[in-house]
């Protein structure tokens, strides 16, 4: 499926949010990546078998462990 060299990681890597961007679409808060994941500006993730990736963004991590 990826055309570049050297390959973007798989959807199911721990990596796959570094794979090249295809389409960009700021203005609707979504991009689409090599890999087919839907990358949202928010940190959620639409996998291309239909999985989701909830927000992660990492202020969600300090605001957990200030409690």
């Amino acid at each position: 499926m990826c055309p570049h060299q050297p390959l973007c990681p798989s959807h199911n890597a721990p990596d796959r949010d570094a794979a090249r961007t295809l389409a960009s679409h700021p203005e609707q808060g979504w991009s689409l990546l090599c890999n087919g994941v839907v990358l949202f500006e928010d940190t959620g993730e639409l996998l291309p078998d239909g999985g989701v990736i909830a927000p992660h963004r990492p202020t969600d991590a300090q605001a957990t462990s200030a409690a």
